[in-house]
């Protein structure tokens, strides 16, 4: 790494542990917020996971809440707007996001919506946030998208088949709770396609061309702690220590791609989830192994350093430097195998159900990503191309 200079920045507050919960009411009031609206999805409330969050706040009467729970597996400006209006039809003052990225991502966007006293989401794309923003907690139920400690959001606009960015510094939640009693309920499959969200984050920041020594050490901490829990999440999914772990790992890798940024997975991962459907943690795990094989060529020395969080320092010790980048690639895709036979994580495009003929547009759409400006080597069509064959 050439010495430069770099900016880190992430002021979210981190609530963390088994009993994290509890600390919603103080941290709502350290907001000076007392009528939160509560977003999330049919899938959280029938785990029983937003009958958790309203028993922590069930303890004082000085807090009134509001609940918008339709928010589907990819947001879209409709749900947006439909849970900004509940907002302001019961005069809420704060917002809770308690889901994954999905859910997350639509409270950021419900958040423009009301700071800018707008109707439409889609009226501010692309536009600069000058209104003060609504206080925001964030409490994830999987362990992937590390959506607490970014300051993006994804909304899908099925009319465009394509995925919406909307980023800005004031994106960033106040606060975000990590509590495993939030996962515990993921089935293996959710387990191990979010991981690997996460996976995909820590190892493209670590890779990006705006890779600094801060985002790095969160990326490989985080690519160790996956490496550690994530069998064991899936071998006993009540392992509260794992899934703790998990969440921090993903918490980490969140916060080190939104300082140095992610690369092609990212940019081929969007393209296909707005084209084709397939979830983004799916897509990441089918793309990582083949991305990283396509930027050794510039990031040799980093793909390789991965080794050691990823197998560990005896396997990191015994592989000759020369080869320690490829074995980095292999360790992925054992990994994938493995994810396969616990989980039916798909390994490939075509066990994701995805058509060959998709695979232009997806392409297409991929280089017009910007994600794609940080990957360590200039892609091109042709380049994008190749890598979605090879993972077909």
């Amino acid at each position: 790494m050439k010495a430069s200079g770099f900016r880190f920045y992430n002021p979210v507050k981190l609530i963390s542990g088994q009993t994290a919960l509890d600390s919603l009411p103080y941290e709502l009031k350290q907001l000076q917020s007392s009528r939160p609206l509560i977003i999330s999805d049919q899938g959280v409330v029938k785990a029983g996971l937003t009958e958790l969050v309203k028993k922590a706040l069930g303890g004082s009467d000085q807090i009134a809440v509001s609940i918008y729970d339709r928010v589907p597996p990819d947001s879209s400006p409709a749900d947006v707007n439909a849970a900004a209006a509940v907002f302001r039809e019961n005069e809420c003052d704060s917002i809770i996001a308690v889901g994954g990225g999905s859910v997350i991502d639509t409270g950021k966007a419900v958040n423009i919506v009301i700071s800018e006293e707008a109707d439409d989401i889609l009226q501010l794309l692309g536009a600069k946030l000058r209104g003060t923003m609504t206080p925001f907690i964030a409490i994830p139920t999987t362990a992937g998208t590390g959506s607490e400690v970014t300051y993006a959001a994804m909304i899908k606009d099925a009319a465009q088949n394509q995925k919406l960015l909307f980023a800005s510094f004031q994106l960033f939640p106040d606060t975000a709770i990590l509590d495993p009693r939030m996962t515990v309920s993921l089935p293996p499959l959710v387990t191990a396609a979010t991981a690997m969200d996460a996976m995909s984050h820590a190892m493209e920041a670590y890779i990006s061309n705006q890779k600094n020594p801060i985002s790095d050490a969160h990326g490989f901490s985080a690519i160790r702690l996956i490496r550690e829990n994530l069998l064991r999440a899936l071998a006993d999914g009540g392992d509260m220590d794992a899934r703790f772990y998990l969440a921090i790992a993903a918490c980490m890798a969140g916060a080190a791609f939104s300082n140095s940024g992610v690369g092609v997975v990212h940019a081929m991962g969007h393209a296909l989830g707005g084209i084709c459907g397939v979830s983004h943690g799916v897509a990441m795990n089918i793309f990582l192994p083949h991305a990283l094989e396509f930027n050794i060529s510039a990031a040799q020395d980093a793909i390789g350093e991965m080794l050691m969080p990823l197998a560990g320092p005896d396997e990191y010790v015994q592989t000759a430097p020369q080869e320690r980048a490829a074995r980095t690639v292999a360790a992925i895709q054992e990994l994938k195998d493995k994810l396969y036979e616990t989980a039916k994580l798909p390994r490939t495009l075509s066990e994701a159900g995805v058509q060959k003929n998709s695979l232009e547009r997806v392409a297409r759409k991929a280089l017009q990503d910007p994600a794609i400006n940080f990957n360590p080597v200039a892609a091109s069509y042709d380049d994008v191309r190749d890598i979605l064959q090879n993972a077909f």
